[in-house]
Parts: C-alpha cells; structure tokens; sequence
C-alpha cells in the first residue's frame, strides 16, 4: 500500500528499482561505462536523500544475453546461468559507485557467490533496508528460464514494495509502437495489466507481469536517463506510463 510521509514529502516508503544492464553500458562500445554506472549511483544517492527505502535489482544485458547464446546453439539453462554471473558483475560496479558516494549498500546473490556477495535471505534484505542500506539483488531469481524482469516482481513482492519502478534506457514509457523508429508513437499515461499483455507491447516478459498483475503491485515504466525523473515519481507526479489494475495516477503531470 502507498503511504505518505510529511518528513521526507514522498508518497513511497519502499520502492524496488529494475536497472537493466544496457543502462551501465551508457553510448560506448564497452560493457560498462563508468560515467554511465556514476549517473545511475547517483539517481539512487538522491532517492536515498528522500528516506526511501530502495532495493535494485540490476540486469546483465549490457554483458551477455542468454537467449542469443541459445540461438548459436548453447544450452539453455548453461546460458542463462552464464547471464546471472553476468549480473554479478554489473552489481558490483554499481556497489562501488554506490559506497564511494557514501551509500552503506549491500549486494545480494541468488547464487551462492559469498567471497563478493550475501546470499540472498528475504529476512535480512528487509532488515538491510530498514538500516537504511540499498540493497542490490543479483543474479536474477537464480533460476534458469526466468528474467530480471520476473526477478524484480518477485522481489518487489517479498520485500513489500510499495511499487516496481522499471528503469528504461533512453525511453520515457510505454508506446504503442517503437518511438526508436516511429516519431508517431504515443505514449501511454496509464496502462491496466491486461491491457499491456494483449497488446503485447514487452513492457516486461508475460510471467512477470502476471506476477504484479495477481498481486496488484503497480508499475512505472520511466526513463531512467531524465534527469530528475525518480524524484519526481517520489513525490506522486505522473512521470513515464503507470501500470497498475486500472487506478487512476493522481498524480500532477511533470
């Protein structure tokens, strides 16, 4: 359930952030771009500023893709287990960023990996977070055949997440078509879950949506690269496309 807070004016008290891997990448040819992983740790230092409560779950995207490793004949579960490690890495990076900024942050695998992180414990993310630490949840659900993006429902599920925030690189929504190739895109202001299952409009893989749909936890898909963007979903303003089972965002238009 949303609350609202006179201390910090947000209307979230704990909020699971889904960071794909190609926003690490930023516009260079390397899997990680320094000045890319900064930007993000400091989106996030910012959050922190408002008292918010926040885990993230980060995606490997920008190092290996599973299911391109499947088409040139790997195996499946071997390929996705290889794009977990993946998102070992990328956790890594951004804890760095994180801690040199002055953000206590703990980084928890869902495959045992404990030279360079916990082992994911539901009971101790949640205590994590009430200290005030950001928690970084790797490895994906630990499973094969399940995305990040199932990861991050799951997740935002079992910490009690007030919402699921879905970091978008560069794109500011959900369209009904490509704005990359089609200027006459529109953007959704509001979705209901089924709405964006049938117009299959891959907001996020079907299962995890399911996920949020069945367990009505709401979704704001946004642009993680607008400056300012997530403060501003703090505060209740309508930012990006909000999906959710046909509430209405009260929220002010940024």
């Amino acid at each position: 359930m949303v609350t609202g807070s006179v201390e910090n004016e947000t209307v979230y008290r704990r909020v699971l952030l889904k960071v794909s891997g190609e926003s690490l990448q930023g516009a260079g040819r390397d899997c990680i771009d320094p000045a890319a992983v900064g930007y993000v740790a400091d989106q996030i230092t910012d959050v922190r500023a408002h008292g918010v409560q926040l885990a993230v779950v980060v995606g490997g995207g920008n190092i290996w893709r599973g299911a391109a490793a499947e088409r040139h004949g790997m195996e499946r579960s071997t390929a996705d287990y290889a794009g977990m490690v993946a998102t070992v890495i990328n956790g890594l990076a951004l804890q760095d960023a994180l801690e040199r900024r002055g953000v206590t942050t703990r980084t928890q695998s869902a495959l045992t990996i404990q030279a360079v992180a916990e082992p994911y414990i539901r009971r101790r993310a949640v205590r994590h977070l009430e200290k005030g630490r950001v928690v970084l949840f790797c490895a994906g659900a630990g499973n094969p055949y399940m995305s990040t993006d199932t990861a991050s429902a799951l997740r935002a599920l079992e910490i009690g997440a007030d919402v699921l925030l879905m970091a978008k690189n560069g794109v500011d929504g959900v369209y009904d078509s490509d704005p990359r190739t089609n200027p006459d895109a529109v953007r959704f202001g509001n979705l209901e879950y089924l709405d964006a299952v049938n117009r299959r409009l891959e907001v996020m893989d079907s299962t995890a949506m399911t996920l949020c749909m069945d367990n009505d936890m709401p979704i704001i898909v946004f642009d993680i690269f607008e400056q300012g963007a997530m403060s501003h979903i703090l505060r209740g303003d309508a930012v990006g496309t909000t999906i959710n089972g046909g509430e209405q965002n009260a929220g002010s238009q940024w």
